[in-house]
């Protein structure tokens, strides 16, 4: 989340000096039942807590700098937002049990007006009977364990063919010394786009070498939806300072409305395809179902809540999407960072798929319940670097958190970064030792129900997707393992620094020398 604007602390102080005193009058509280957190020093009249916030460092890491100095549960003000930051387990545990129903809530931001339909993306629509309905049919219809299941061979597919597309281009650009230089960020991120498009539009290889369309299409698509994931995760100044909208600093509110038409258009587009298959083919086998197949067969022609089933389908499609490609695609960069930069946990992750796997066949999903090693990376990377180290809610009514007074409107930042590396908790909290989790964390695992390793969320509004997630992570990262060796290319340890968007992301490249360790007839025979 880009909570920095340039242009807000040269433009804002010199423009609106005029707000000062409705500012200062808007701070002065009536008396409430009970303490309230206690609130950072130094905030500045009218921007709050934003310039203290600002740095080269991504948010997550400077609230847990400030949580070192005031404690696990502190308040801060961004703009005109009151806003409550918790960093340890036991307040999660209280925020995602006792007041989780408080905590349903999401904070009304100028993207939800410009890229949700109208708030009917159903993982930023408010809580409330639509929320429920559409949530239900997308566990039930597409991510139930059955349907999850249902999915393999795509996931099988769609891995194997980017393995073998990267073997071909090894093939020529091989040198002597056998390795060749790839960006593997770049990589994996057409990967994730290729299995989510698939998955959930029916599009195929929309990316990388031999695609099956228009390549200015597919350079289109992959610009547009990054676009809309960068303005997705902007924190604007008319979020914090409402009656400044109109001044639309940075023009984002104007680049969210021409982003979304553009993906409307798109997602449109595979909406009506669809259709007219449907009216033209004969009904496909359940295997081969992708989302929008499952979506009209389920509510064609009806309503939920007032919303139109069209709506329904581009919004949902559009969520899971765009939720399961920079997901994934953090997480496999991060994984094989954090490897490249351990290498006794790199030569150990391929002892074990060569035990249990071997180099006669292919790594498949039915493989990877004997691959607990690789589990265990893929646990550590994400308590390291979650792929959204600080989610938002917003306090639907007055509660108490521990012993604090919390209104109505309060937004909540839960720091999951600082829960997952608190000392109190992990031992050698910033060290990557995935063998935690198969000692001392073994009984840990990501569904929420630990609070001190929550990197899916918790509660109601946990990540619906998350058998989808480790299921496509674990075998992208178990079949790139075993068909390739990889090395640095040079002895400097490969940078770690990150910036939030909507995601966790690696600021640079992952640039990685790989060769193949299998016989070439394995890749020939994908």
């Amino acid at each position: 989340m880009d909570l920095v604007q340039s242009s807000l602390m040269a433009v804002a102080i010199g423009f609106l000096s005029v707000f000062l005193l409705y500012f200062v009058l808007s701070r002065r509280s009536k008396p409430v039942k009970g303490r309230e957190p206690p609130m950072v020093s130094g905030a500045w009249p009218l921007l709050g807590h934003l310039p203290l916030l600002s740095g080269s460092q991504a948010l997550h890491y400077n609230l847990g700098g400030i949580a070192d100095r005031y404690g696990p549960v502190f308040t801060i003000m961004l703009g005109a937002a009151r806003v409550l930051v918790i960093n340890n387990w036991e307040m999660a545990k209280e925020c995602f049990t006792t007041n989780d129903l408080t905590l349903s809530y999401r904070p009304i931001l100028l993207m939800n007006e410009h890229m949700t339909y109208n708030h009917a993306m159903f993982g930023l629509a408010p809580y409330g009977p639509y929320w429920r309905e559409v949530r239900k049919i997308v566990h039930s219809g597409f991510l139930s364990n059955h349907q999850v299941d249902q999915l393999s061979n795509i996931r099988g597919s769609e891995v194997k063919t980017a393995i073998k597309q990267l073997f071909n281009f090894w093939s020529h650009k091989k040198d002597n010394s056998n390795f060749v230089l790839v960006e593997l960020k770049q990589w994996f991120h057409e990967l994730a786009y290729n299995l989510a498009l698939h998955m959930f539009a029916g599009k195929q290889q929309y990316f990388g070498e031999n695609v099956a369309i228009n390549d200015e299409e597919a350079k289109k698509c992959v610009n547009t939806l990054r676009e809309y994931m960068r303005l997705v995760g902007v924190f604007t100044v008319a979020d914090a300072i409402p009656y400044l909208r109109w001044f639309d600093f940075g023009g984002h509110e104007k680049a969210m409305k021409k982003t979304f038409k553009e993906l409307d258009i798109m997602v449109r587009g595979w909406l009506e395809e669809h259709r007219q298959k449907k009216a033209l083919a004969n009904e496909k086998v359940e295997s081969d179902k992708d989302f929008i197949d499952v979506m009209l067969s389920m509510i064609d022609g009806s309503t939920i809540e007032g919303i139109d089933a069209d709506t329904v389908i581009k919004a949902t499609t559009m969520a899971l999407v765009l939720g399961a490609t920079d997901t994934s695609n953090v997480t496999h960069t991060w994984a094989i960072s954090l490897l490249l930069n351990n290498p006794h946990t790199l030569e150990k992750v391929k002892e074990e798929i060569d035990v249990h796997i071997g180099k006669e066949k292919l790594v498949s999903e039915s493989d990877i319940e004997k691959l607990v090693y690789l589990q265990a990376v893929v646990k550590e990377t994400l308590r390291l670097y979650p792929p959204t180290p600080l989610t938002i809610r917003e306090f639907g009514e007055d509660c108490t958190i521990g012993d604090y007074h919390i209104k109505k409107g309060t937004r909540l930042f839960t720091n999951i970064w600082k829960i997952q590396t608190d000392p109190a908790m992990w031992e050698d909290p910033l060290e990557f030792k995935p063998e935690r989790f198969l000692t001392t964390h073994k009984e840990v695992d990501v569904r929420g129900f630990h609070f001190q390793f929550i990197p899916f969320g918790s509660g109601r509004r946990i990540c619906p997707g998350i058998s989808l997630a480790l299921r496509a992570t674990y075998l992208t990262l178990a079949s790139f393992l075993q068909s390739f060796e990889i090395s640095k290319p040079s002895s400097e340890p490969i940078d770690m620094s990150s910036v939030v968007e909507m995601t966790n992301i690696k600021v640079t490249p992952l640039k990685v020398l790989i060769k193949p360790r299998l016989s070439p007839n394995h890749y020939l025979a994908i």
